[in-house]
This record gives structure tokens, sequence and C-alpha cells, in this order.
């Protein structure tokens, strides 16, 4: 039996050990290495004729930092005045309407109020209370001269008088307060602007409730004063730093956008946006022929105290592309570059500044709407 086995063992054995005795080689089994393609920049442009595109160095200009906020127009709280009726009823007449300019002392309104009948009833008691004490003591001084009366009688017949007369004074008060004319009573009281504006929130309708107690509030309607108005604008938290209190922001109207009025900014919010990061401004500004409405967007414009070189081209140097600025540098043999840049304010002779993306004194072509033309 060992003699029929042992070809078969030595068999075996001579397999394991070629095993054990060969080596894989690692660069077998790596993958084969990529071939990269280079894209060619798209920024880099090659003509022929670079002659053709003349170039001119960028002047250097001595500027500020500018920011661009976005806002709209709002009303100065302090200049609102709420129009408020203190006799309850239901409205039977609306004189003015929302948008509205009113003159103090405008009839906005008449309500047809319960209050009114029983204020003047209560004042027709006063009157003929005050009469009686009144003609007591006439009597009672009678009496007391003629010796016919204690001088104790006068004194209380004078407290009459007095609180009689102290009660007539509170009912014309009470009819003076509802609106309501002691000398021609009526069921309607008038609601008259308490000062001139615009009127830019409106509680009633007619036959609608009024009053604290019927309607839930006692106004009615809302007088601003738009003759000075505030401007709140959106500032991220980064360029808080340009902005200062009591400096001057200029404001462009979207719908005037070549007309460009001055403001003051009067506060910076303390609390910041929790998702946009960003801060209340609020500016200041007049408001001449109402040339502003309520929630009119607007561009507000701060400015640095502190100046800075900057670079000015010619505004033909500058392509606008994709909603950005670019301006085409020399790169090199008949190759140029488009690089990008910050485009600020308009300055005479056609020039535009640079606020970032290239230095004074650097070379920019000259219009490069045409070079960029000639690519595509």
């Amino acid at each position: 039996m060992k003699r029929k086995f042992a070809p078969l063992v030595l068999l075996c054995l001579v397999a394991v050990l070629g095993a054990c005795s060969s080596k894989s080689d690692p660069k077998d089994e790596a993958p084969p290495k990529a071939d990269l393609e280079k894209k060619p920049d798209v920024n880099i442009i090659t003509v022929d004729h670079p002659e053709q595109f003349p170039l001119t160095p960028a002047q250097e200009h001595e500027g500020y930092v500018t920011l661009n906020a976005t806002g709209s127009v709002n009303p100065d709280i302090s200049r609102e005045i709420p129009v408020i009726t203190l006799a309850n009823g239901r409205v039977v007449d609306v004189r003015v309407r929302l948008g509205d300019f009113v003159k103090k002392g405008d009839v906005l309104m008449e309500v047809q109020s319960t209050d009114v009948s029983g204020a003047f009833n209560s004042y027709l008691k006063a009157v003929n209370d005050e009469r009686l004490a009144h003609v007591q003591l006439d009597r009672t001084k009678l009496l007391f001269d003629k010796g016919a009366d204690s001088k104790s009688q006068l004194e209380i017949a004078e407290t009459n008088e007095q609180d009689a007369q102290s009660d007539l004074t509170a009912a014309e008060h009470q009819l003076k307060v509802l609106g309501v004319d002691k000398e021609h009573p009526s069921a309607n009281v008038k609601i008259l602007a308490p000062s001139t504006g615009v009127i830019i929130a409106q509680n009633v309708t007619n036959a609608a409730a009024a009053g604290a107690t019927l309607a839930g509030s006692p106004n009615a309607f809302t007088i601003a004063d738009l003759s000075q108005v505030w401007v709140i604008c959106d500032v991220y938290e980064n360029d808080l730093p340009l902005v200062k209190l009591g400096e001057t922001a200029e404001i462009r109207l979207n719908a005037y956008p070549d007309h460009a009025l001055k403001g003051t900014i009067s506060d910076i919010g303390p609390v910041l946006d929790p998702n946009l990061r960003t801060a209340k401004v609020r500016v200041q500004i007049a408001n001449p022929q109402n040339l502003m409405r309520l929630g009119m967007f607007v561009t507000a414009t701060f400015r640095s105290q502190k100046s800075s070189k900057r670079a000015t081209v010619p505004a033909a140097a500058i392509l606008h592309l994709h909603d950005r600025d670019w301006v085409y540098v020399p790169a090199g043999d008949k190759q140029f570059q488009r690089v990008e840049v910050h485009a600020g304010q308009m300055f005479p002779g056609n020039l535009q500044e640079i606020e970032s993306g290239i230095a004074p004194g650097q070379r920019v072509v000259t219009n490069a709407l045409e070079l960029q033309n000639m690519v595509q």
C-alpha cells in the first residue's frame, strides 16, 4: 500500500512547493493608467492679428468703498396718527377711502350711536339741576340777608350749586369728547381728521360696527404724514462695518432710476435675521412732492469714509457677460486673457471705475465686445 500511494503524495508535494515558490507581480494587478485630456482655458483667446485690438492702461483713481443694498419705502411711525371714535355704534357714512389725502378737520365718517343720546340726556339733567341749585342759592341768600335763614343753610345752598355746576361741566365735556355739539344735538357723530396726511389703513366700511366695545378696536383709520418716510434696507452682517449712524445714503427708486435722493442713516437693527444673516438698516429721508410711495423698491448706496486707490478704464473695455463684468488683458504672444472684475460707478469722459480685478496701470483691450464677437 505504501508503494501504491507514494507517487501520489510526491506529486501533491511538488505542486504545493511550486505554488509557494511563485511570486505575483503587483504591476500586473494594477489598473491601466488613465489618459488625461487637458481642456483649453475658455478665458484664453488666441488671435492672428492682435494689433487690431488696441490696448489702454488703466488710470488711477482715488475712490471709496461703496455698498448697494435693496430696500423698500415705509411710513415714519412717529408721523402715523390713529383715528379713533369713543362713540360705540354703527357706521352710517364713510366719506374717505384708503389712500385718500385728507386735511385736518375733514369729516371722515359718521357714526350712529346710543352713547350720544345717553350723554345728551345726562347733559340736560345737569342743566336742570344747575338751574334749580342756582335758584335755591339766590332764595337762601335773600332770606339770609333779611335774617330769616341761618348761615349754615346758606353754605349748604352754595355747596349744592357748586356740585351742580361741576356735574354740568362734566356733562358738557362728555359731549365734546364724543364729538357732539350741545347747541345742535344729533344721533350721528361726525369723526374728524386729527391731522393732514394720507390714509394708509382703513378698518371700517358702511354699516360696520364702530368703537372699542363693538368693533374690538377703536382705530377706524390711520393717517400718515408722508413728507418724511423711512427706507428699510437689508444689509448682510459682513457689510455692516460700511454702515454708520448719522452718515448719508444715496437712494434711487426703481421707478425713477435717474432721480437720486439723499437720506440719513437713523438706525441699525440690533438683531440679525437668523436665516438670511441680514440686519435692518433704516434711512430717514424727505419725500418731496410725495415722489416715494409706500412699498416702492429702492436701491440704497452706502459709502465708506476711507478712500483707496482704484483703476478706471473706458466703459467699452468692460464686457458684460452672464451677469458678470470682464476685461481682456494681454497674456502672451497673440493671446488675451479674460479677467473678471467688479465694475463701479461711472465718471465723466465715459470712464468706469473698477473696484477689484485689475490694478491701476495694467493694460486692457479698449473694445472688449469687438474681441468677444470675433471669438464667437
